[in-house]
């Protein structure tokens, strides 16, 4: 054991800093020091904060609004989210209208880990019951608690993050599924929780597509009554409602629906804030630019989202590099093919949060964690998106280790991953950021202009001016 300890000693001065490797290195063939690697991404991002630390960005009126320029320090872009702004000001006035906002993530928000919380906040504020849009089938059913998915094990399933090229375009979650099995009918189970707002499974409706199969039928054995109901694959993308008289548990089961492509279902109660998460581990958020342009477009009809959030990054950070343009680059065409599948939508882009790896036996934050953090805010500012710094919310440098250690904890010992507490503090630090932005909008916005109507005459009176106002 001396020797062993004494030995230890002596060769540790010649060990590389990074015990662990993070992944291949700048080039196949060409083996780099990890201290140089580090040095060049301490001086590249040294010289990205010089250089863009300051720089103004000025903002162009949107409907008569105009927030404050910003340096690229402090960026949030709340100017990018007037469209969405106006929509919770007018779900304000009338608690009847309705706001559905897109939550696409990675293992970060599996689960619905993260917006399960970001969902209530914004319901509690402006109303609205639901979880919104459920998969048919989902790897992290068993570790959602915000509604309990069962489903059978005879489901063909396709991601877009495996497959470029789908038999059928995939739905606004990315996948796709078949009830493939002739032999046996393919169902899925849906039952509410106590999770507030979502105790019922309001208006469920299957969403599905195109296909020339015109036998297919779902059934729901209700009581001691089974009730049919033809599936009718005409158009790119068909809708099937059900009962929704206050149901807390729904079992849907598919007979002799092979190769009709199936989406998942919907539950909202119609009005205040609807959130959909559409998470998908391992994901970078590049599958994003595979969205079929036409079907999207008819899911925006059906859905009508104002608000399209890209929570990535942990699946980024393993690249074994700290130049990130090429990441910046492409999830800038990727905002922009999303613009052209939800025309008018605003974009809100979350940043990496902070990720701890071991460097000289100690758990510090990842040397890529900021360059990619910059990266992801240069391609927000770019595509003219809104940004949420997370990495800086959480505290920054450090932070992690932080959230891991304390009592009791918010991250799990991976040093990457929140644990329940720890998510529903991101839901509302990030929420927070988003409410300021509506609060400082509701104080810029144009005051409603009065329109005076022309004089109206009769054979008794006149009707003097009247005054209505704009929406």
């Amino acid at each position: 054991m001396l020797l062993a300890t004494a030995s230890f000693l002596v060769f540790k001065a010649f060990l590389p800093k990074r015990i662990f490797e993070e992944g291949s290195s700048l080039t196949e063939n060409v083996v780099i020091d990890s201290l140089l690697i580090e040095a060049v991404a301490e001086a590249e991002e040294e010289a990205v904060i010089d250089t863009l630390a300051n720089e103004q960005i000025d903002f162009k009126p949107v409907k008569g609004v105009k927030f404050p320029s910003e340096t690229f320090k402090v960026y949030k872009g709340d100017q990018f989210l007037v469209s969405f702004f106006e929509k919770l000001f007018q779900l304000e006035q009338n608690p009847t209208k309705k706001v559905r906002i897109a939550y696409f993530g990675d293992s970060m928000t599996d689960g619905d880990m993260i917006v399960k919380d970001f969902r209530t906040y914004f319901q509690q504020k402006f109303g609205g019951e639901g979880v919104g849009f459920v998969n048919i089938t989902s790897e992290s059913a068993s570790s959602r608690n915000s509604i309990t998915h069962e489903f059978s094990t005879n489901w063909k399933t396709y991601s877009y993050l495996k497959i470029k090229h789908p038999v059928s375009p995939f739905g606004v979650n990315g996948h796709l599924f078949f009830a493939n099995d002739t032999l046996h009918d393919a169902w899925v189970k849906f039952r509410a929780t106590r999770t507030r707002f979502a105790s019922e499974l309001g208006n469920p409706t299957l969403f599905y597509g195109k296909s020339r199969n015109t036998e297919g039928k779902v059934y729901q054995v209700i009581g001691v009554d089974t009730v049919y109901k033809k599936l009718k694959p005409n158009n790119k993308l068909n809708t099937l409602a059900f009962s929704s008289n206050g149901q807390k548990t729904m079992k849907i089961n598919f007979t002799k629906a092979d190769s009709i492509p199936l989406y998942g279902f919907n539950f909202d109660n119609g009005i205040g804030v609807h959130v959909d998460n559409f998470s998908s581990r391992g994901n970078s958020g590049l599958p994003l630019s595979t969205f079929d342009v036409d079907l999207m477009s008819q899911f925006q009809e059906q859905l009508h989202y104002d608000l399209i959030v890209l929570h990535y990054g942990t699946n980024v950070l393993n690249y074994g590099s700290y130049n990130y343009s090429w990441y910046e680059k492409r999830m800038n065409k990727v905002v922009a093919h999303l613009k052209k599948c939800f025309p008018g939508v605003a974009i809100l882009v979350v940043s990496t949060a902070d990720k701890s790896t071991k460097y000289d036996m100690e758990m510090k934050t990842d040397s890529a964690v900021v360059p990619l953090m910059l990266a992801q805010k240069k391609y927000a500012i770019q595509s003219e998106s809104a940004f949420v710094n997370l990495y800086t919310l959480m505290g920054g440098d450090g932070s992690m280790v932080q959230w891991v250690d304390e009592e009791p904890a918010r991250a799990n010992k991976d040093y990457t991953h929140f644990n329940f507490r720890g998510a529903k503090d991101i839901a509302k630090m990030i929420f927070n950021q988003i409410y300021e932005g509506y609060e400082k909008y509701k104080k810029i916005r144009p005051k409603d202009k009065p329109i005076k109507k022309p004089f109206k005459k009769d054979s008794t009176k006149v009707v003097k001016d009247s005054v209505v106002y704009e929406e």
